[in-house]
C-alpha cells in the first residue's frame, strides 16, 4: 500500500512561494497533490484552505501545507475543520515542536513572512518530525473536547 499524498495549497498571495515548495517536495519524493490556487490571480484564501482542510480531515491526506501573505488566515479556516491542527509556523522550531507535542497535521505559511530558503526548512522540518504521544495525547485530545 502506498503512502497518503501531502495535500498543497495556496490563495493568490501564496501562489509563488507553494511554487517552490511543489520543488522542494519532488527534490524530497514527497508525494503531494496541488490543490490550487494555479497563478496568482486574485482568489479568496478560505476556498484553498477549506480544500486542503477537508482532504486532510477525511483522512485522503496525510498532511497539508497552506501558503497565504501571512499563514494566519488560512490557519483560521482550517482549524474550522473537526480534527484538524493547523499551525502557522515562522520558523523550524516551531514546526518541529507542534509536529511533537501538538500533532499538527496541516503547516501554514506566510509568503510575506518568510522566505524559500526558511519555508524549505521548515517544511523539512514539520515533514521530518512525528508526533511523540505520552502525555501530550490527552492535550491533544482535549482540543476536540470543545467541538
Amino acid at each position: 500500500m502506498s503512502q497518503k499524498p501531502l495535500a498543497l495549497g495556496a490563495d493568490h498571495a501564496g501562489f509563488a512561494l507553494k511554487e517552490e515548495l511543489k520543488r522542494v517536495l519532488q527534490r524530497e519524493n514527497v508525494v503531494f497533490e496541488d490543490l490550487g490556487t494555479h497563478d496568482e490571480g486574485s482568489v479568496d484564501y478560505p476556498d484553498f484552505a477549506h480544500r486542503v482542510a477537508s482532504g486532510v480531515a477525511s483522512g485522503a491526506y496525510r498532511l497539508g501545507v497552506i501558503v497565504c501573505g501571512t499563514g494566519l488566515g488560512v490557519a483560521m479556516a482550517a482549524n474550522r475543520h473537526a480534527g484538524v491542527r493547523a499551525a502557522p509556523c515562522t520558523d523550524a522550531y516551531a514546526a518541529r515542536m507542534t509536529r511533537l507535542h501538538n500533532d499538527a497535521n496541516i503547516l501554514c505559511l506566510g509568503s510575506r513572512i518568510v522566505g524559500g530558503g526558511l519555508a524549505e526548512d521548515i517544511l523539512k522540518a514539520f515533514l521530518a518530525t512525528e508526533f511523540e504521544g505520552g502525555r501530550h495525547a490527552k492535550r491533544v485530545a482535549k482540543i476536540e473536547d470543545c467541538a
